[in-house]
């Protein structure tokens, strides 16, 4: 399945192997990849929100707590999420282009798409046993940030016209 393919591919970056292929694959596939990404991601704070016996939703019905959810905590956090992966990529661009590189901003949204698998699997996992602070995501976008600079320097300079 293309989505385990996208899955191992991003683990394995910055090779340049594992680059080369995240960029054969199509933006559709990608987006797809990152909203089930978010989905698992929500897992934890799903079973959380479930096991609440006081607050908001408490005396919800399971439905009603699902669509809540949905609402109020993963389609906030999926716009989040996009936004911060089109700022990392502007950024990108502009290191692009200091560096010389010629890239677009197209492949430089994938590639920062991709680059965001290590933190929110290990965000995960870490949610199941801790509660955990906000200030993760500052670290995820450090994080990206870094990955996709060594990823633009596996890209070779422009040549002088």
């Amino acid at each position: 399945m293309i989505f385990v393919e996208i899955l191992k591919h991003s683990i394995k970056l910055p090779q340049k192997k594992a680059l080369f292929q995240l960029n054969r694959i199509g933006m559709d596939m990608i987006i797809i990849y990152l909203i089930i990404m978010l989905a698992i991601v929500s897992i934890p704070e799903w079973i959380n929100r479930l096991n609440q016996s006081n607050g908001i939703g408490a005396d919800m019905n399971i439905i009603f707590q699902f669509i809540y959810f949905f609402m109020f905590y993963y389609l906030i956090m999926t716009v989040f999420v996009f936004i911060a992966i089109s700022v990392i990529a502007y950024v990108g661009k502009g290191i692009s282009h200091l560096m010389k590189r010629k890239l677009t901003y197209g492949l430089l949204w994938k590639m920062s798409a991709c680059t965001v698998t290590i933190p929110f699997l290990l965000f995960m996992f870490i949610s199941f046993i801790w509660q955990v602070n906000d200030s993760f995501l500052f670290f995820t976008f450090l994080f990206s940030l870094g990955l996709l600079f060594i990823m633009i320097q596996h890209y070779p300079k422009r040549r002088k016209s």
